[in-house]
């Protein structure tokens, strides 16, 4: 999934950059308020893991501006502070979770695994239908008990449309999905991963379809 990280503290950001990132998120940085605010307004993200002493505008400000103008992505809020006070504010502001500083890599992750299931409307980390299974904390996809074995590529875009069932996607939604800023990514390279993709699908209840002059459309059936 798509995560922005807003975090002044060069270190912590290049850690959780790289956490992140092996496991299977592209993930993009800011380091001001300001400009995470300004970014937001125009880019799209499944995740915003949001400081709260930053340059030029506070991480509370940066996040009320988002709730103000409806954006409702989920943010994981960061702050050194661990008072009852700061909490309550961010909470009450629209914060969708808490981490005080310092913390541990391994929480942090599951966090956000929890928030990007509660966005899609998933309880648990794993999705079943029939004998297919994708593990998100595991980055796994199996059917009838056998690992699809695939590239981290497709389980990004995996996890994009089942995250996204039912719903048409663009080639250029798909890209922005799975690919950061610093990246350079082209269309023919979706379609490359796609066509890989729905190759290993194929027998499982998962079907993704290409709707002409639209994009492609993911969906599950019985088998």
């Amino acid at each position: 999934m798509r995560v922005l990280i807003v975090e002044d503290n060069q270190d912590l950001a290049a850690a959780m950059i790289e956490r992140l990132s092996v496991e299977g998120h592209a993930v993009d940085l800011e380091t001001d308020g300001g400009e995470a605010e300004a970014l937001l307004r125009h880019a799209s993200f499944d995740l915003v893991i949001l400081d709260i002493n930053l340059p030029s505008k506070s991480g509370y400000d940066v996040l009320r501006a988002m709730r103000v103008r409806g954006d409702r992505t989920p943010v994981l809020v960061l702050t050194a502070r661990s008072e009852i006070e700061d909490r309550v504010i961010g909470l009450d502001v629209g914060a969708d979770d808490f981490m005080v500083k310092p913390f541990d890599f391994r929480e942090l992750s599951a966090r956000c695994r929890a928030l990007l299931r509660r966005r899609s409307g998933e309880a648990s980390n794993i999705f079943v239908h029939g004998p297919f299974a994708f593990d998100r904390a595991a980055r796994r996809a199996s059917f009838d008990g056998a690992d699809l074995e695939l590239r981290s590529r497709e389980i990004q875009v995996l996890e994009l449309f089942l995250g996204n069932l039912d719903r048409v996607l663009t080639k250029e939604q798909v890209a922005d999905g799975i690919y950061s800023f610093e990246e350079t990514p082209s269309l023919n390279a979706v379609e490359q991963i796609l066509t890989r993709l729905r190759r290993k699908l194929q027998g499982t209840p998962l079907n993704i379809r290409t709707i002409r002059g639209l994009g492609y459309i993911a969906s599950v059936r019985d088998v």
